[in-house]
């Protein structure tokens, strides 16, 4: 195997600078995303729109920003599109979540570069991504739909908030996993890297993978 992975200081790398680019491209998208939508969603709320610069900026922003995370997560599958296709590993990796919940790493089948929890986080968010864009293009552009689509502009206004309170709830899983469950996987995201030992525990199939059989047993 390739030795690219292997840093001089000893490390992993896990993410090259392209991928942390699109990384943190997506989530400051999505968190202001997810900050005007709960403002425009609840009169409670909409007092953010005030810290980010008021509400006309907000309405006149979150579409084009919605237009920015889309791509941004189509960018991520065109870098992670092998590393995101499900396998039989997979699902022994599912029949082994409570164990993986419970943390008895031993118990829990060797996992590739992204477990399968991973892998259907950002499959969930692509897909509510789709939702998203398209009807909030309705919503954006309401005259472009006439009337005797009314039904269309309605599903979209149903379907909009439906789909954006999935990925609320994926995005808390994300960080939940990337700050509990995985320690140390939150720094990966910021350096690009992580040790050998936190590889080995988490993610042992793709370090044994991308380090080399001979190397992962050093």
């Amino acid at each position: 195997m390739s030795q690219s992975y292997l840093l001089p200081n000893g490390r992993v790398l896990r993410y090259n600078f392209r991928e942390r680019l699109v990384h943190w491209i997506a989530g400051f998208s999505y968190v202001y995303l997810l900050l005007t939508g709960l403002a425009f969603w609840s009169p409670w709320l909409y007092w953010i729109t005030l810290v980010l610069g008021g509400p006309t900026i907000s309405r006149e922003l979150h579409p084009w920003v919605g237009v920015v995370f889309f791509i941004a997560v189509l960018w991520m599958l065109g870098l992670w599109a092998p590393d995101m296709r499900f396998t039989a590993q997979d699902r022994a990796w599912w029949r082994a979540l409570p164990r993986y919940i419970r943390n008895e790493d031993s118990d829990v089948p060797d996992e590739d570069r992204f477990n399968a929890g991973q892998k259907a986080l950002y499959w969930g968010f692509l897909g509510c991504g789709i939702v998203l864009l398209v009807t909030g293009f309705v919503l954006w552009e309401p005259h472009w739909f006439p009337w005797s689509l009314r039904a269309f502009r309605l599903i979209s206004v149903i379907l909009h908030p439906i789909a954006a309170l999935i990925t609320i709830a994926l995005f808390m899983i994300h960080v939940y996993m990337g700050t509990a469950v995985e320690r140390g996987a939150f720094g990966s995201v910021i350096r690009g890297d992580v040790s050998r030992t936190w590889a080995r525990r988490f993610h042992r199939a793709w370090y044994e993978r991308v380090v080399g059989e001979s190397s992962a047993k050093k």
